[in-house]
């Protein structure tokens, strides 16, 4: 799904991107990295938060498995005057050890696997961070999305483009499948995903499991976690 259509509809050019500021903001608040400090984007898409945190300083890499995305994150990398080690890879493989003082995972790029394959990956993260590092992670609010669940969404983009999202959410698993249809120059193509959904108890003992030593949860203000929350972001040590 994260492909070309993908970047039409959701991409904005980085000098209008108000909202990667606010994000990258947030992860500086929170985790309080500083020049120097080495930090993995992990499923970085096209680069918003890696190129940004690059900008202050920080030591980047970012992997995604799309080279889609890459292209474009290393443009704008390119377009900024900034370096961010982009590397193709898959987030379940990852190569590194006691490498990174911090993981940024955001815009709910976790929770497309089965669960088993869901936890590895969070053990694959703690195995990267170095002793005291940390993870930033920005998920859907469980009971936010519970509260403003609809069936289905239309959303028209510029140029004509259109987007149906159809979402049947399985309580059984909190496992949110959604078929996708997107209507683009006078096309339609369709694909299906599906992406796991956490309240907090359950991420956090997860992570904890997982071998980091605590976690907190908070909102996409900053503040601690609440129902009127739309996302919510975990921060964890190890």
């Amino acid at each position: 799904m994260y492909d070309e259509d993908y970047l039409r509809l959701f991409a904005v050019p980085f000098a209008e991107d108000p909202r990667s500021d606010a994000d990258a903001e947030l992860i500086w608040g929170l985790a309080g990295p500083r020049p120097g400090t080495r930090v993995l984007d992990l499923a970085c898409g096209h680069g918003r938060i890696a190129n940004r945190l690059a900008a202050r300083g920080c030591e980047v890499t970012g992997l995604d498995s799309s080279a889609v995305f890459l292209e474009r994150a290393r443009a704008d990398a390119e377009e900024l005057g900034v370096e961010v080690d982009y590397v193709a890879g898959d987030l379940r493989e990852l190569p590194w050890t006691d490498r990174f003082d911090l993981v940024v995972n955001w815009a709910t790029a976790f929770g497309y696997f089965d669960d088993d394959v869901n936890r590895d990956v969070l053990r694959q993260v703690r195995r990267a961070l170095r002793p005291g590092g940390q993870l930033v992670m920005d998920l859907n609010n469980l009971v936010a999305r519970l509260r403003g669940y609809q069936p289905s969404h239309v959303e028209a983009h510029g140029s004509g483009d259109l987007r149906v999202d159809r979402f049947h959410l399985e309580p059984l698993t909190n496992r949110l499948e959604v078929e996708r249809t997107i209507v683009r120059d006078g096309s339609a193509r369709t694909l299906s995903f599906v992406v796991r959904l956490f309240g907090f108890p359950e991420i956090r003992d997860w992570l904890l499991a997982a071998g980091f030593t605590a976690v907190a949860g908070h909102g996409e203000d900053g503040a601690p976690l609440a129902a009127e929350h739309d996302r919510m972001v975990l921060h964890a040590r190890t």
